[in-house]
């Protein structure tokens, strides 16, 4: 299989290259990103277990599904294209915001994302991927916030970020 490669960026989301996506991590570079929050008609966030192969934040809990774009990708096609190969479902997608956050983590590696975030809506149980995900539950907002300020260690950088600072353009 071929590596994966990710798109380089600038901070105005301008493609500048592609490069070798472990790499891109190992140097800390900006690149385009993604991340899906799907809501139940109750209002409840979907979120997965990342599963414990990961090489980043293993069976961490995160927003439903996020990756990285392909050369030629939009962002909604991307974020379609993952959500079936990790949670086994589409739905409609809608791109609410994007913005730039740098995250290191222990084992060397670092997200420095350009990153895209869409909502949509599902109603039904996924058929997760076990090689991507460990499992996956619903929660509300508050429980999330909850959770989030009694055990941060349970969830990813990114999960954080958007939670916190833009919770408001996600959960409309």
């Amino acid at each position: 299989m071929a590596e994966e490669h990710v798109i380089l960026v600038d901070k105005n989301d301008k493609q500048i290259g592609l490069m070798p996506k472990m790499e891109a991590h190992e140097r800390a570079l900006l690149h385009r990103a993604f991340s899906v929050f799907v809501f139940n008609d109750d209002g409840e966030l979907m979120l997965q277990q990342r599963a414990a192969k990961k090489y980043h934040s293993p069976l961490l809990w995160t927003n439903t599904c996020c990756s990285h774009q392909r050369d030629g990708e939009t962002s909604l096609e991307a974020g379609k294209r993952r959500l079936q190969e990790e949670m086994g479902f589409v739905c409609d997608l809608e791109e609410v915001f994007s913005f730039i956050y740098k995250a290191p983590f222990d084992n060397g590696l670092t997200e420095h994302e350009l990153d895209h975030v869409m909502v949509g809506r599902f109603n039904n149980h996924p058929k997760i991927n076990k090689e991507e995900v460990e499992d996956y539950k619903w929660m509300t907002s508050q429980e999330v916030k909850v959770d989030m300020e009694l055990n941060p260690t349970n969830y990813t950088a990114w999960f954080q970020i958007i939670f916190e600072k833009y919770y408001d353009f996600i959960s409309k």
